[in-house]
């Protein structure tokens, strides 16, 4: 069987009905007593998990990291959502609509870990990190800093703040495999000096998918007077944590990725004492103090998108998060460490378990990494994107809940031939 044919059989298996949540909940209790890691290898179970998406059948999708595939239950409930929306119309955005939004941001806060009070829905980690960026209380000569390996679209509003307040702007290179949680503390430590005021760090760093140590940079940072913003855009609905055990200042993240709710949804989280020093995108009519809803102000936007977060909870909560978690893990290291030791392999990511998850990146010696991910769908059908800039170069993978090792087998084997 060619590759074609292998990926098309593949495919078949997303077009059995989906397993609705009524359904899938009572299926979902005859595994309560199966041990986590023993389930993160059945592939048999995440065969069943595969039948409520509905995927391409031109390639295997390694690429997650961008949007994730909403399941169909989460999907029909949007539809519903959206046709309940048209039917009330204004009805509906001028009564309900700020209450059934309340309703939505205290499901996503239980799942978060942190209070309903403290958090708002954006329309993604962008939006809301670049609101703590450009809102913050900058004087002239105040410094930022942030890693060349953060995510652009936040490098360029430093940049823009930069040259609008006369802030300055000091960027460090996290390495790809430190050494300890100490060294890369150090590595922002260092770049702190008395005129530092806001440190921007990735709680999974997109490039690469390590996860850094937040809990202890932000513990550093506050000795020293310095508040931190994390960027958490690929880690809600990914692994497990809790906003307010890390102790940040600000947390932004996006749902469509690993929450797996419907495109133009994230979440902003703000410390208390930060409420009311950051200036909002949208001028917002005067709040009693330390109410998050002054930031919160949008203007009209696809309120059926804030219903589904609820749908995608559910279907979170049933898969359970710490299944879900030591799957992507399984799926990351069952590829990578098949070729961490190739001579001819590159992994950008950390070996270590605790410092990793889902995500990964690879790249081969002599390859520009465009090349290497034409070459990845063009030859193999395997869909990736490419990483070239900062330390890193390769393609990031980034497997889901409805990847099956046989396709990640694929993938490897496809490594190993471009390898040669």
């Amino acid at each position: 069987m060619n590759k074609r044919d292998f990926i098309k059989n593949l495919s078949l298996t997303a077009l059995a009905s989906p397993m609705y949540l009524g359904a899938m909940n009572n299926w979902m209790s005859e595994v309560e007593n199966v041990p986590i890691d023993k389930l993160a290898k059945q592939d048999d179970f995440w065969l069943k998990i595969r039948q409520d998406y509905i995927l391409k059948a031109d390639y295997i999708n390694l690429e997650s990291g961008y949007y994730n595939i909403v399941p169909t239950p989460t999907m029909n409930r949007m539809i519903d959502h959206v046709k309940m929306v048209n039917k009330e119309g204004s009805y509906y955005m001028r009564t309900v609509q700020w209450d059934n939004k309340k309703k939505m941001v205290e499901k996503l806060a239980a799942v978060v870990g942190c209070s309903s009070k403290n958090l708002i829905i954006t329309r993604n980690t962008t939006e809301s990190l670049d609101m703590i960026i450009k809102g913050f209380p900058w004087k002239k000569g105040d410094e930022a800093i942030f890693a060349e390996q953060d995510y652009g679209a936040m490098k360029l509003m430093f940049d823009q703040v930069a040259k609008r307040y006369g802030i300055v702007n000091k960027v460090v290179s996290v390495m790809n495999h430190p050494s300890s949680d100490e060294e890369i503390v150090e590595l922002y430590e260092k770049a702190i000096t008395d005129k530092t005021k806001l440190l921007m760090v990735c709680h999974m760093i997109n490039i690469t998918g390590q996860i850094l140590p937040i809990k202890e940079i932000c513990a550093m940072a506050h000795k020293k007077g310095v508040q931190v913003m994390v960027d958490g855009a690929h880690c809600v609905g990914h692994f497990e944590f809790r906003i307010e055990d890390l102790d940040c200042d600000y947390y932004g993240a996006s749902l469509h990725k690993w929450l797996a709710v419907p495109l133009g949804t994230g979440l902003l989280y703000v410390k208390n004492e930060h409420i009311d020093t950051i200036w909002p995108i949208f001028a917002e009519s005067k709040r009693e103090k330390f109410d998050i809803s002054r930031l919160n102000h949008t203007g009209t936007h696809p309120v059926y998108h804030d219903l589904s977060i609820e749908d995608a909870i559910d279907y979170y909560n049933m898969l359970g998060g710490d299944r879900k978690e030591a799957r992507l893990r399984y799926l990351q290291e069952y590829w990578s460490t098949q070729v961490r030791d190739h001579p001819n392999i590159i992994v950008n990511t950390p070996k270590e378990s605790q410092r990793a998850c889902g995500i990964a990146n690879v790249g081969i010696k002599n390859i520009k990494p465009a090349d290497l991910a034409k070459r990845l769908l063009e030859e193999y059908k395997v869909f990736t994107v490419a990483i070239d800039y900062a330390n890193v170069k390769g393609c990031r993978i980034t497997p889901n809940v409805f990847t099956l090792t046989k396709e990640l087998d694929v993938f490897v084997e496809a490594l190993k031939e471009m390898a040669l």
